[in-house]
């Protein structure tokens, strides 16, 4: 039972952005229902697997949840979905908001069923503005927020993507935290609401936190950007054996490093190395330097001289080095844990802890449809109409706005 037990989320969402988000709520104690088309999720697809379906990704976001299959082009199915609208307190949805229209799924219309649901979507950008019915994907919106754009101006003018689906998983955490304070508004004035979090404004929020620099001000300062984080030396330093994660940052730092390494005159016989604002000023002749520096030692010599030291410090893993780590061992992070379907399965903890309502994954990811009938029997439908609106429709006939954001 964690922190929000009783809170239930009808979840439209599919894919990553949605499902991460509303698997953070199952995590902290939600009943989250997964309403999947007759085609299930796209995401059941991606990466290798035991059974179709059930791939890692697919695993790895919607755990927490149970499934049922509608296929909301069938009337029947769309006046189901707006029958379980009627005791929830959430709605999810990561297609464009006009697809959820089509759908007869707007905003006002399941409010007419239930004014206090927060009505949450995920899409690719404000409603108000040009761009509105343009799809989105996580490759396009860390493109348009400069992600890209800072990875050339460290890496030889050539721009790439984050190797991730970060702009995903940042909107979802925004989402959560979006749902859960409409949620606390709405018990203090018993009103439910629309919430939208557009993909765009976010990261460029996100992004320009940190790079709006000297832009901030007006007229501008400098061309924008942070210093520290674009130099080309800001990455993991090469060691004699292979690679060490450190940041030598304030003064303590810099002045307990250079006594661990036989040198502590060079915060002052140095003046880039004298204060903060002369090392941000010099930055990349000082990580230059560190990177030259970091070369005469192996890997464990400098933890050890680092964790002795108490400058921050982590080794560099791969996939199957972090899942070894002594701490989240220790800690137990991560779990093997059998699935009913799938087996043997390693999957992760939830990282925040309560000390009255802990939060532990309430079930493992399901099987598309899985708890279908146990979701419409709850809802008072007989075993006749459960039977109608369970039945799986032919393929083509399953929303063509199922994926799209």
């Amino acid at each position: 039972m964690g922190p929000l037990a009783g809170l239930r989320i009808i979840d439209m969402s599919s894919v990553l952005m949605g499902p991460y988000s509303t698997q953070l709520l199952g995590d902290f104690g939600a009943d989250v229902i997964k309403v999947e088309s007759p085609d299930g999720d796209l995401v059941r697809q991606i990466g290798p697997a035991r059974n179709s379906g059930m791939g890692p990704l697919f695993l790895n976001a919607n755990r927490s949840k149970r499934s049922i299959t509608l296929n909301l082009k069938r009337p029947e199915c769309r006046d189901a979905l707006l029958r379980l609208c009627r005791d929830a307190d959430v709605l999810v949805y990561n297609v464009r908001p006009k697809a959820m229209a089509r759908l007869g799924l707007s905003h006002e219309d399941v409010a007419a069923v239930n004014p206090r649901i927060i009505y949450a979507g995920m899409f690719g950008y404000s409603q108000d503005g040009p761009y509105a019915d343009r799809p989105a994907y996580d490759d396009l919106i860390q493109g348009a927020s400069t992600l890209p754009y800072l990875f050339s101006r460290v890496n030889e003018g050539q721009p790439r993507y984050v190797p991730s689906a970060v702009a995903d998983r940042v909107v979802g955490l925004v989402a959560a935290s979006a749902i859960l304070a409409s949620v606390v508004e709405r018990d203090k004035s018993g009103c439910g609401q629309r919430v939208d979090v557009p993909m765009f404004e976010t990261m460029v929020s996100f992004v320009l936190g940190d790079h709006l620099g000297g832009l901030t001000f007006q007229p501008p300062l400098d061309n924008g950007g942070y210093a520290r984080q674009l130099s080309a030396d800001r990455r993991p330093y090469q060691t004699l054996d292979g690679h060490i994660c450190a940041l030598i940052y304030n003064d303590g730092h810099w002045q307990r490093f250079f006594a661990a390494i036989g040198r502590p005159e060079m915060p002052q016989a140095d003046p880039r190395y004298r204060s903060f604002v002369s090392r941000m000023a010099h930055i990349n002749e000082v990580y230059g330097e560190l990177a030259e520096i970091f070369l005469t030692r192996t890997t464990a010599e400098w933890m050890d001289l680092l964790e002795k030291a108490d400058v921050p410090a982590m080794p560099m893993y791969d996939f199957q080095g972090v899942l070894n780590d002594p701490h989240l061992v220790a800690t137990g992070f991560f779990q093997t844990v059998e699935h009913p379907s799938e087996g043997s399965i390693r999957q992760m903890g939830v990282p925040a802890q309560w000390s009255r309502t802990p939060a532990v994954p309430s079930r493992l990811a399901p099987r598309q449809g899985e708890q279908g009938a146990e979701i419409l029997r709850e809802a008072g439908f007989t075993e006749d109409e459960i039977a109608d609106l369970t039945a799986t429709a032919p393929a083509e006939q399953a929303p063509s706005t199922a994926i799209e954001i």
